[in-house]
């Protein structure tokens, strides 16, 4: 059947059209099936969504299979109805607990990446990993199918060195000083990125606030040709892409089944042979104690074996956040203060050790002193401001440059004695709610670390904002809960709250 075409001005998640009801009988296909559309010598599979009253000469087109196909307002095109694709069956075997062979997993990836399958599906998919669990053979064809889908780097050379955080903790702006520590001594690090998902700021984010991080690939590998090293944001770049469709399903349903394969793939994509994996330990974070650390790790180096990559674990302390600062502006501004002054220490400590730890793995002996002569002599610094020039930023910006929320509150301290509790999840939340890490400026300065002594009265956070609205909301968050808790004697209080009966709010159920 020929129709013409109605470009729609949205993104789907997949390749989907829309036809109306009676165009969808004809072409005996209904909601969730499937159509091949036709034109100009490409086609591509389409899921159906079906509405009443929409033009029977026509077929709505989202903007992501009009980009693909090259179709333009009022284009002829062919459609024809299809059969389910193959990976339908392959899911139905996962939800039945089966283990899945190799060529299945990868005609499942292929489909994931060609939009054969609509988020519903998916959702099924994901949850029945999560229940079900994978063995580890379908791990490594998940991350070898997950690479050989999409584009990959081709630096042609080796060692490459890589880090990777499991995240949960605030303020970990640690790779803005371990790639250009590396980078400085003359090992190429080529650091792809995520935006902030649950975070106030993601590592792209971060950077960002110095420089731009969306690049093609060629782009990449020139900055890396100039400079050992580069901070960019990996969304664009089309690597292992079935991972960014699969996390788009996760976070919705608060699960990350793939966690193992999505951070190794995107690790394989660039080419990397040497990567440290940082998996931050404590309370209000992913992982609250070392055993689980320990038990993470293995399934981390298990996989990472039978890839011949070399990796290494390392748990890090997060009972508290990483510096003081917490969103995308606030810790650009940190990152620069610390690698001029090597302050604040915690910061600069995590930076020396996972920057040592990587060292080490390719033949440096005592890593971590190497890394900290690297800041101390500035060699690091430097580096990281040809990384910034080569990425279009200014090479010459100052912490005082980067400009924060003009609209601030700060949380003072009712009484005095010591810090004994600092909540990481919570400050999280303040960070998000005063609008980071879309408004860069927005986000959380914390005075005090765990253990300090403060005075009643003494500021204990103060949260920047562009909006008085979303200031207000903080306030109101704080006055329901508290991020930081003070008590007499360090270490001693035993009573932290006396909760209060809450009752249920019964709220009606509309249909």
């Amino acid at each position: 059947m020929k129709l013409k075409t109605r470009l729609l001005p949205f993104e789907s998640a997949n390749f989907t059209v829309i036809l109306d009801h009676n165009v969808a009988k004809k072409l005996d296909v209904k909601l969730g099936d499937r159509v091949i559309v036709r034109f100009n010598g490409r086609s591509l599979t389409a899921i159906v969504n079906t509405a009443k009253d929409f033009p029977i000469d026509s077929i709505g087109i989202y903007t992501n299979l009009a980009r693909v196909l090259g179709i333009s307002e009022g284009d002829e095109v062919e459609v024809e109805a299809t059969s389910p694709p193959l990976s339908l069956q392959i899911i139905r075997k996962k939800l039945q607990g089966l283990k899945l062979e190799s060529d299945e997993i990868y005609l499942l990836v292929k489909d994931i990446v060609e939009g054969k399958l609509s988020e519903l599906e998916l959702a099924a998919f994901v949850t029945a990993v999560h229940f079900q669990g994978m063995v580890p053979s379908e791990i490594y064809d998940f991350t070898i199918s997950m690479v050989n889908t999409g584009q990959t780097l081709n630096l042609k050379k080796k060692p490459i060195l890589d880090k990777h955080s499991l995240g949960g903790v605030p303020g970990d702006k640690t790779s803005l000083l371990v790639v250009p520590i590396i980078a400085s001594l003359g090992y190429t690090i080529p650091k792809t990125s995520s935006r902030a998902i649950t975070s106030a700021a993601g590592t792209a984010d971060r950077m960002e606030v110095l420089a731009p991080v969306t690049f093609s690939i060629e782009e990449i590998e020139e900055i890396i040709h100039r400079t050992n090293g580069c901070i960019v944001w990996g969304g664009s770049l089309n690597l292992a892409p079935a991972d960014d469709i699969i996390i788009r399903v996760e976070y919705p349903l608060g699960i990350d089944p793939f966690f193992i394969p999505s951070i190794l793939a995107k690790k394989l994509a660039v080419g990397s042979t040497h990567i440290v994996l940082d998996i931050p330990t404590g309370r209000g974070t992913k992982v609250k104690t070392l055993e689980e650390a320990r038990r993470i790790s293995q399934s981390f180096h298990e996989i990472a074996k039978m890839l011949n990559m070399n990796l290494q674990t390392v748990a890090t302390y997060a009972e508290e956040p990483i510096g003081h600062a917490i969103g995308p502006a606030l810790e650009a501004r940190e990152a620069l203060q610390a690698l001029k002054t090597l302050n604040p220490p915690d910061l600069v400590d995590k930076a020396a050790s996972l920057a040592g730890t990587l060292l080490e793995m390719v033949g440096e002996k005592d890593g971590y002193e190497v890394a900290i002569e690297a800041l101390k002599s500035g060699k690091a610094e430097k580096k990281l401001r040809e990384i910034i020039e080569a990425q279009g930023g200014d090479p010459n910006i100052q912490p005082e440059d980067i400009t924060l929320g003009d609209k601030t509150y700060t949380l003072h301290a009712n009484d005095s004695g010591f810090v004994y509790y600092i909540d990481n999840s919570f400050l999280a939340t303040l960070g998000k709610t005063a609008g980071a890490p879309i408004d860069k400026g927005a986000g959380v300065y914390i005075h005090v670390k765990l253990g300090e002594k403060v005075k009643k009265g003494q500021p204990l956070i103060t949260i920047y904002s562009s909006s008085s609205a979303k200031l207000q909301l903080v306030e109101k968050l704080i006055e329901e809960n508290t991020p930081i808790l003070v008590g007499r004697t360090a270490g001693r209080r035993m009573l932290l709250e006396k909760i209060q009966y809450q009752p249920t709010r019964l709220v009606p159920l509309e249909r």
